[in-house]
């Protein structure tokens, strides 16, 4: 599965929204998709900006370039955190019961996580 180049965000839906998760692409304007999971909104998404992107090219309509800051080639991707072992080994615990990776859980909860938090101003 191709990764996604452009920035997006996810959240929580309300119970009046229908639940779930929802997923916006900042760079691409209307372009959001949702799903039950932060994972199955990620892979929505991912065929969201491809629709997208193929309505830009058929209506000959320019493509906004990723907003991914310069400086973003400083960052591997790749952070080295210490927690709690009990903390540690609740996480494991859940990613066992979820049958996802200690990884995968810890980058669902994050992104989730982030699409709650309030921008401060």
């Amino acid at each position: 599965m191709k990764k996604l180049d452009y920035p997006f965000t996810i959240r929580p839906l309300l119970a009046e929204e229908g639940g779930g998760y929802l997923i916006e692409f900042p760079d691409l304007p209307g372009c959001m998709s949702d799903g039950a999971t932060p994972e199955e909104a990620i892979v929505n998404g991912k065929e969201a900006v491809t629709e997208w992107l193929h309505a830009c090219k058929k209506l000959k309509r320019p493509i906004p370039k990723p907003s991914i800051p310069e400086s973003a080639g400083a960052y591997s991707g790749k952070i080295l955190q210490r927690i709690p072992r009990t903390l540690h080994a609740r996480l494991a615990s859940q990613a066992k019961r979820e049958g996802v990776s200690l990884n995968q859980l810890i980058l669902s909860l994050v992104a989730e996580g982030i699409g709650r938090r309030t921008p401060l101003r």
